[in-house]
């Protein structure tokens, strides 16, 4: 393996960063105390090309590899985790859902709006009474000619309120188990759609958070994704998709916690000295710039895998786990250097703080992720081929 970064890479990775840098970053800590999100900053990484940076370029997308989308989820969660969901949901969850499951007319019609921001897409799984368990579910789809009508609820789903296009999932089949679960495109001019916001979060404020409603939706068969009983093997692909991009924002958000701390620790004097002399304010240090670099690697190693279209679910999980709880931890750090000033949103820690919690629940609880990587090790559980996987990169030409 090889993770020296080609131009490419080092190009968006610097056009993520001065997007981040430049046009949200000197509005976050406003819009994290308002509770406020802005669609304009979404609409704005569409004009710039990240919204499609790992879709195909006959979509209107970027053309570029998976370690690209890590590498814009890096810079985006490194000044606020609500850049990095909304770019996340959107590619990860979503569109490339559609192109690894779509038809040749369903990536036509929703891929070339996507990539382009145009549209805007969400993902809808979790629901009021199902979480980590996804066979829980109960909405439902059921048949009517060349329609499914839609009835349920869905819950803690990210850009609720400004998504166009939803990745739903609903039960055609509740005696046949996870097999009976099959995935939909909805749009949210549908008659019967409704949309409200969760109001309250503990972090991610300057997100859009919400619910979504379906009474007697009525969805065309052509806006099935796959065949009716494969909506849980969908879910999963997408899930592995998602949780790749949480990785790769956690590292951000441990480099967010290792640049505010060396800053403050070389400003900040005790004893007669700065407080970065401290052996025991190094060694909080110490353990962010280990945490990032851990980080790193185990996400792209997954990228790699994923630029060659091998399964990948070990090597994510593990990379999600690691790097969530590894943000988290840096970010306490972070706080507790602080002292009492991190305590307060006169610096940014406090957000990185709670912000940071979230990851580890979203995504597969860091207790479920737990669980998998002692499956694998113990031969529970293994990595086998999906009926569809991910195109490897570069996209061959019938992607």
């Amino acid at each position: 393996m090889d993770f020296t970064l080609t131009q490419d890479h080092q190009s968006i990775r610097q056009l993520a960063r001065d997007f981040a840098e430049r046009e949200a970053a000197p509005r976050i800590k406003g819009m994290d105390e308002r509770g406020e999100y802005d669609p304009r900053i979404t609409k704005r990484m569409g004009e710039l090309g990240l919204l499609g940076v790992c879709l195909p370029e006959k979509y209107g997308g970027a053309g570029m590899d998976y370690i690209s989308l890590g590498l814009v989820c890096e810079e985006l969660e490194r000044v606020d985790t609500s850049l990095r969901a909304a770019l996340s949901v959107h590619v990860a969850l979503c569109s490339l859902g559609i192109l690894q499951w779509g038809t040749r007319e369903q990536k036509e019609k929703y891929l070339t709006r996507l990539a382009t921001g145009e549209w805007i897409g969400a993902f809808g799984l979790t629901e009021p009474d199902a979480g980590s368990d996804a066979a829980a579910i109960k909405t439902t789809a059921t048949r009517d000619g060349d329609h499914y009508v839609l009835n349920g609820e869905k819950t803690w789903i990210s850009q609720s309120d400004v998504a166009d296009v939803f990745l739903v999932f609903a039960i055609t089949d509740r005696t046949a188990g996870l097999r009976g679960i099959t995935a939909f495109l909805v749009e949210r001019t549908m008659a019967g759609f409704s949309s409200r916001p969760i109001h309250g979060k503990l972090g991610v404020r300057a997100g859009n958070t919400g619910s979504f409603v379906l009474r007697n939706v009525g969805v065309p068969v052509a806006n099935r994704l796959g065949e009716e009983g494969e909506g849980f093997k969908i879910a999963m692909s997408c899930v592995d998709n998602g949780r790749f991009a949480v990785a790769a924002g956690a590292v951000g958000l441990i480099q967010a916690c290792l640049e505010a701390s060396v800053r403050y620790a070389n400003e900040r004097c005790t004893f007669g000295q700065p407080i970065g002399q401290h052996q025991l304010v190094k060694r909080m240090i110490a353990h962010m710039a280990q945490r990032a670099e851990v980080g790193r690697l185990l996400y792209l190693r997954a990228g790699w895998l994923k630029n060659r279209g091998i399964r990948n679910t070990r090597e994510t999980s593990l990379a999600k786990w690691y790097a969530t709880e590894a943000s988290f931890a840096a970010a306490s750090d972070a706080v507790q250097l602080h002292g009492a000033y991190g305590y307060a949103n006169d610096y940014p820690v406090e957000r990185y703080l709670r912000n940071a919690k979230g990851a580890c629940i979203y995504e597969g609880t860091s207790q479920i992720h737990e669980l998998m990587q002692a499956d694998y090790a113990l031969g529970y559980k293994e990595d086998r081929p999906l009926r569809c996987e991910l195109p490897p990169w570069p996209f061959p030409e019938d992607v």
